[in-house]
């Protein structure tokens, strides 16, 4: 039996992201919630699209 990850989940993590903005959340709390969110699945989607910010 194989496992498969849930889809990242955006609103979850811009909520950890938030919540560690206003100083409510550790660190390794927010990078653990990021994680289990999928933020490496869009980081590498990101990566392989060849995204590049876009400059202010």
């Amino acid at each position: 039996m194989s496992f498969d990850p849930p889809a990242p989940d955006l609103q979850k993590i811009l909520a950890a992201w938030e919540t560690w903005e206003r100083g409510e959340e550790q660190p390794g709390k927010t990078i653990a919630t990021l994680k289990t969110a999928g933020l490496d699945v869009i980081l590498r989607d990101l990566k392989e699209r060849g995204w590049l910010p876009v400059s202010s």
